[in-house]
């Protein structure tokens, strides 16, 4: 399916549209309906419960949106955090540079001086994507954070976060105490971030405020015990740089076992890649073949980092593989930098008396974009139907209920649904149309059960106070107590969890 003919279905459905629509929509800027903010939450809890489920110290906070300068000087944003833009002569239009040599520069742009980025400019004649001038100028890098005036007097500067790991790190001192003062510590954020993206494009994949979900894992580097047995033998799907510099992209299946033995990675970072490789596959239910795990160069490593995988999908609507979510090594780069410039020492004394800068890794995973890969790899056409094949824990409604005959079942569905609402089960009331007609909007927004109440559920006999549950993929059906359907549903509700140790 093509990208705006996804948007189109995504829209009409009532998973997002743009903001302010009626003025025609404002760039970069994305509303999420009654489906998109039930998914999002329900991406979320996965997320939440598969990496914060790691361990007994891993913990969620909710921190503000609102750096001071400080901070962001510290950490090297204000210096560091830029995209290189191409400047039109003739039309004044301004682009990223990495989309206006897409095509003559595929491996992009990272690590290029504009001065580089001038030359491939001239070199290939490139053109522009507007008015088809060969007039382009590529300026200093432009800075991608939103700054804001702080306080009554408006002297004070301020941003809103490009990310929400910096919350992490300025909260590491105060979960040390509240924790139990033992390492690896981790401190997870769901939350916006915002970034004044230089030409937002491909819908949620670029986008000027997005949610993002990162894990920060503070550890000894000298010690980080983990049970990498039980990631051994996962075979990983990875693109490693020193392959793809000499010409290669081809995925290699490898142990996660020989990527410690043979391949260099330590072990900590390994048994993190494999477990983020499994929440896309066995979580998110995204098909093993269409995944890979694709390692960045010294060169196109973001400035923090000493490791980093990107994971990626390859998705038909934006024409091949996008990154959806990232493990990083930072090293001690971040709390060291905090500690230079709030004057703190924020190193640690551990049992036995050793003091240690923590370093950190990040697990870091951009909702938005995965939203829309979920979309672009479940959503599917099966003879005349749409199906959205959502596992059924993410599904934005896992349940609709129908009476066969309004006027005859309607009294009895409606209890049905308050019922499972009170069992904490969300669903939505359907008598509109007929039977068929209902199935088909519950199969195109992604409802894994469809529940019916007809005479059988209200006649005398075997069969009374049992409904039809009609299951979305294989649309079979079988007959179930009302009273114990909640107790039938929960076991498919509820994401997974990994063994913690």
């Amino acid at each position: 399916m093509k990208s705006d003919e996804l948007f189109a279905l995504l829209r009409r459905r009532g998973v997002l549209w743009p903001t302010a629509e009626i003025y025609g929509g404002a760039q970069g800027l994305y509303d999420y309906g009654p489906l998109g903010a039930a998914l999002k939450r329900r991406i979320e809890e996965a997320w939440t419960a598969w990496f914060v489920g790691l361990s007994h110290d891993y913990y969620v906070i909710d921190p503000a949106e609102i750096l001071p300068e400080a901070v962001v000087r510290a950490s090297g944003h204000l210096e560091n955090f830029t995209d290189p833009e191409v400047t039109c002569e003739t039309c004044h239009n301004v682009f990223r540079a990495d989309t206006v040599l897409e095509k003559v520069r595929p491996e992009g742009v990272d690590g290029l001086t504009p001065a580089e980025i001038a030359e491939i400019v001239r070199a290939r004649g490139v053109k522009c994507p507007s008015c088809g001038a060969t007039t382009l100028s590529v300026p200093p890098p432009f800075n991608l954070m939103f700054g804001l005036d702080f306080g009554v007097s408006g002297r004070e500067r301020a941003y809103l976060r490009p990310e929400t790991a910096q919350s992490s790190y300025l909260s590491f001192p105060r979960m040390w105490d509240v924790g139990r003062r033992a390492l690896p510590l981790g401190i997870a954020i769901f939350g916006k971030a915002y970034r004044n993206e230089i030409a937002p494009r491909q819908v949620l994949f670029r986008m000027r405020t997005f949610t993002q979900g990162e894990l920060q894992i503070f550890f000894d580097p000298e010690n980080f015990p983990l049970p990498f047995d039980r990631v051994r033998d996962e075979k990983l799907p990875v693109v490693r740089a020193a392959r793809r510099l000499a010409g290669s992209e081809e995925v290699e299946l490898v142990p996660a076992g020989d990527l410690v033995s043979a391949g260099g990675l330590p072990e900590f970072y390994a048994f993190h890649l494999a477990h983020t490789f499994r929440f896309f596959r066995d979580v998110l239910g995204m098909p093993a073949e269409r995944l890979r795990l694709y390692e960045k160069s010294d060169q196109e490593r973001a400035f923090y980092n000493r490791i980093q995988f990107d994971v990626e999908a390859n998705l038909e609507s934006l024409g091949g593989f996008r990154e959806l979510a990232a493990v990083h090594y930072r090293g001690d780069y971040d709390l060291g930098r905090h500690g230079q410039g709030s004057g703190k020492d924020l190193s640690v004394t551990l049992t036995g008396g050793r003091s240690v800068l923590p370093h950190v890794l990040e697990l870091t995973f951009g909702l938005d974009r995965n939203l829309w890969a979920l979309a672009d790899l479940h959503l599917a056409k099966d003879g005349d139907r749409t199906v959205w094949r959502l596992p059924t824990y993410l599904a934005p409604v896992p349940v609709g209920v129908f009476p066969l005959i309004a006027k005859e079942h309607a009294a009895f569905a409606l209890r049905l649904s308050d019922d499972l609402a009170a069992a904490g089960i969300p669903n939505q009331y359907d008598e509109a149309g007929t039977i068929g007609k209902r199935y088909a909007r519950m199969d195109e927004a992604g409802t894994p059960f469809c529940v019916t109440v007809d005479g059988e559920t209200l006649a005398d006999g075997p069969r009374q106070g049992t409904v039809t549950v009609r299951t979305r993929d294989s649309k079979a059906q079988e007959r179930v107590s009302a009273q114990e359907l909640p107790n039938h549903l929960a076991p498919f509700l509820r994401p997974p969890r990994p063994s913690r140790g």
